[in-house]
């Protein structure tokens, strides 16, 4: 139990149902969809497209999707993979003999966005509402305005440099040349219209005819490769989970070209150890040599699955992760073996999760995303659809599993995770904030049901993260262990952003009772009844 004479959360308990976002009109949003009879992912969807209105920085229709939905009474979850494909003609040839290299800011760095479909197949296969029913709340918080929260003003003040670039999106996000003011109301009209065009058309509306035609325009006058042939043969896929077992539980996630794999590399590792009886000080050793393994094989082996022969029954072996713990030494830190382009890694902590869990116990974990803050800054200018840039994880190497190709998939860092046990779900959960996700749910998970902490002291829980070629500790870090760290030979620095947001909705079925969580570092919240 907290301190109550502390600042600080409660995680929020309920018997009905529950809904957790990092934004509270999000939460709110999928808490009325419940309350008048929705299910879980009518719920989840309401929610995810409130806030690609109010949290436009972060998420977007012009983004991706993923989602595990773990049906009442089902022993495996459902995964589905929402993220879009590069263009016909995106061949590696093309960009190695123009010398072309996919920056952030290029139409090379936008894939054909895939939340749209995905939100779509979603409620045709799980929902009781209808999809224009689900986007009404949006389509009204993007005609008359939504109030700017303090984590969403804080990073729109951040991230101007992204759209300063575009003169479309510049004159959108930032009236009068400066981003708004927290506590500002802000509207999105061409948006709605958009919105509401989705609302009577369905995705067909997005992925032909004038929608995809202004998407389509904007970048090849940029002097992208994409096509509306490429927009019309969009289409999510339903995909095969991995999992791996973990303290007794089933711990499941979307393979690749999702970076879930990393997360389940990790916590095989980790099995070895008794995470909860080490100090600060050597936890955060332990999990920085484990994530410098696990990330330096994700950025060398995940690509496409279609694709790409990515070795996931070698990597989840009982052979790889024992190899990986003889590796480690508990007393220093080892030097990082990463590929250059890992060391180039942009810092990002911009996506969106929410998780929900309905009256009938159906679970939705559900993560969406614009890659970085205002993905690629590009915005379609009749449509109001901001661009994400997550082709910018492509690799113009030969050879590569993740190198650009036709149609291809980029490798991917937005992923929902799924906790079961006895085949029954347990807790959708996830962990917000570009390549930090993996680690994000091995910290979370490992708070869990290692150091027995509750759901909100998880989420609560100081952060740090291994990778390219440092390693980032949150403030929340005493400095002694900061300062062992670093006589450890860790790179140690304080994280410039805060890591990463989460939430996770504990199903108590013993007690009766869910159990929810939204991460302080947003401006979510948890809610249920």
């Amino acid at each position: 139990m907290r301190d109550f004479s502390r600042p600080g959360r409660s995680p929020v308990y309920a018997t009905q149902a529950a809904v957790a976002t990092s934004h509270p009109l999000s939460t709110l949003a999928a808490i009325e969809v419940l309350r008048s009879g929705g299910n879980a992912v009518d719920a989840g969807i309401a929610a995810v497209a409130v806030q690609c209105v109010v949290d436009p920085l972060m998420t977007g229709i012009g983004g991706d999707c993923f989602a595990l939905y773990a049906p009442a009474g089902a022993s495996v979850p459902v995964a589905l993979d929402g993220s879009g494909r590069a263009a016909a003609a995106a061949t590696l040839d093309w960009y190695t003999e123009r010398g072309i290299t996919i920056d952030a800011e290029s139409p090379h760095a936008v894939t054909v966005p895939g939340a749209i479909a995905a939100w779509a197949r979603l409620v045709q296969d799980h929902g009781t509402r209808s999809l224009s029913e689900l986007l009404q709340p949006a389509i009204g918080f993007a005609e008359n305005g939504f109030v700017v929260q303090p984590r969403v003003g804080w990073d729109w003040l951040r991230c101007v440099p992204r759209v300063s670039h575009d003169s479309d999106a510049a004159a959108l996000f930032l009236p009068g040349g400066r981003a708004p003011a927290i506590g500002s109301v802000f509207r999105l009209p061409r948006l709605a219209a958009t919105l509401r065009r989705i609302a009577e058309g369905g995705p067909r509306a997005f992925y032909e005819g004038a929608i995809a035609a202004d998407i389509v325009g904007k970048l090849q006058r940029l002097g992208g490769l994409q096509t509306e042939e490429d927009f019309a043969g969009a289409r999510p896929d339903l995909v095969t989970p991995i999992s791996t077992r973990y303290r007794g539980y089933d711990v499941y996630e979307c393979p690749p070209a999702g970076q879930g794999l990393a997360a389940l590399m990790m916590l095989n590792v980790l099995s070895g150890y008794d995470v909860g009886a080490l100090s600060e000080l050597d936890r955060v050793h332990l999990f920085a040599e484990v994530c410098k393994q696990g990330y330096h094989h994700r950025d060398a082996l995940f690509g496409d699955f279609d694709l790409a022969k990515v070795p996931v029954d070698h990597l989840l072996s009982d052979a790889w992760h024992a190899r990986a713990r003889g590796d480690i030494d508990m007393a220093r830190a080892r030097e990082p073996v990463l590929y250059p382009e890992a060391a180039q890694a942009v810092a990002h902590r911009d996506t969106v999760y929410l998780c929900v869990v309905d009256r009938d116990g159906n679970a939705l974990s559900l993560i969406n995303s614009l890659f970085q803050g205002f993905g690629s800054g590009i915005l379609a200018p009749e449509s109001g659809v901001l661009l994400h840039n997550r082709g910018l994880s492509f690799r113009t190497e030969a050879g590569h599993p993740n190198s650009i190709g036709p149609r291809k998939r980029p490798m991917h860092t937005i992923i929902p995770g799924m906790l079961m046990k006895d085949g029954q779900a347990v807790a959708p959960f996830g962990v917000m904030g570009g390549h930090y996700q993996a680690m994000g749910h091995v910290e979370l998970l490992t708070g869990l049901l290692d150091r027995g902490l509750d759901v909100q002291e998880a989420l609560d829980a100081p952060r740090s993260f291994a990778y390219g070629g440092g390693l980032e500790v949150e403030d929340a870090v005493p400095e002694a262990v900061f300062a062992r760290l670093r006589e450890r030979g860790h790179p140690a620095i304080r994280a410039p952003l805060p890591l990463g947001g989460g939430q996770i909705i504990w199903i108590d079925r013993a007690a009766g009772t869910l159990v929810a969580g939204s991460d302080p570092r947003k401006d979510g919240s948890a809610l249920g009844w």
